[in-house]
């Protein structure tokens, strides 16, 4: 399995700080049923390897890494605990170095083009920024990004619900790190179902799903131009884009000039989303099926375009790239 690939996916990395290994499966199963199989376990505390073991072990669906590695030691205790992934606050080129060696996912911290050039130097292609917000924020990824255009970043350090939105919607970003919905008087409490719905909430804020438009199925040019003038005086809204396919009324009414255009029988329902590719791994995971024959993509292979295989009511459902 490629890691990086499937964190970029989950989108949103629980940073966790556990004192007690008694906690660390139940706290992985908080996790899970809220929507983010993944866990940052910091070696900030002496239960972190065994926590690391019994996650691993416990629960298989978890992609569990290691977080805070300040040494090499650290760094294969982990591993040999099960950890999939290594993360640290700094570069330390030696502990770069052997995770590289040793075949594991490793993303080092990093505030400088320096420290970006030592990682590169070493073949790495993702790396974390921290303390993101201390450091100078989304801004400074963007600034930092320009000369290195093929290197992704995991920002972590004050990011919550409040700024997740600016930071995951930037294609440079593969994830971002965060330990709101896990704080260690959540964990501590054992409020379990708290920390499932803050994740849950925290999905839901990433993704952005919103109604982008509403489809209307028509017979031909002459129904089409018919029922979008209707539309338009009703909601007074102007007549747009007039295409071969469709015309639109203002940016919520797309009228159809044939059923066989679309999806549904009647229409269809544009499903705004931050990231179509991120979408569709959290919808899967709710049980939502897609037609993958129906894709588009950017030129840079992310998805942006995708119809739903089920209909509702007559309607199809896509999802498209919020601009």
């Amino acid at each position: 399995m490629n890691y990086a690939k499937e964190i970029e996916k989950i989108g949103i990395v629980p940073v966790i700080k556990i004192n007690d290994v008694e906690k660390a499966v139940p706290l992985a199963k908080a996790l899970i049923a809220g929507g983010l199989p993944v866990a940052e376990i910091t070696f900030r505390t002496s239960a972190a390897e065994e926590a690391i073991r019994r996650v691993a072990n416990e629960c298989p669906e978890m992609l569990v890494g290691a977080g805070t590695v300040l040494t090499i030691e650290q760094a294969e205790k982990a591993k040999n605990a099960g950890a999939k992934f290594i993360v640290s606050p700094g570069f330390n080129p030696k502990v770069v170095k052997w995770c590289v060696d040793n075949g594991i996912l490793v993303t080092p911290g990093i505030t400088s083009p320096s420290e970006i050039e030592q990682a590169l130097e070493l073949g790495l292609d993702v790396v974390k920024f921290f303390p993101a917000e201390q450091s100078g924020g989304l801004p400074k990824i963007k600034a930092l990004s320009a000369p290195y255009s093929s290197l992704k970043f995991m920002p972590t350090g004050g990011i919550d619900l409040t700024n997740l939105t600016s930071y995951i919607k930037n294609k440079k970003i593969l994830a971002c790190g965060g330990s709101f919905m896990v704080k260690e008087d959540f964990i501590n409490n054992e409020e379990w179902d708290k920390i499932t719905d803050l994740c849950k909430q925290s999905v839901n804020t990433m993704l952005g799903l919103s109604i982008g438009h509403i489809g209307i199925n028509c017979e031909g040019d002459a129904e089409a131009k018919k029922v979008g003038a209707l539309i338009s005086g009703f909601m007074g809204l102007p007549m747009e884009r007039d295409t071969d396919k469709s015309l639109f009324v203002g940016s919520e009414f797309e009228v159809m000039k044939s059923a066989s255009f679309g999806k549904g029988t009647n229409g269809h329902i544009a499903i705004l989303t931050n990231t179509v590719d991120r979408a569709v791994y959290h919808l899967e995971k709710r049980g939502v099926e897609f037609d993958m024959e129906t894709a588009t993509y950017n030129a840079d292979g992310t998805m942006k375009f995708v119809y739903a295989k089920e209909t509702i009511g007559g309607f199809g459902f896509h999802l498209i790239e919020r601009k």
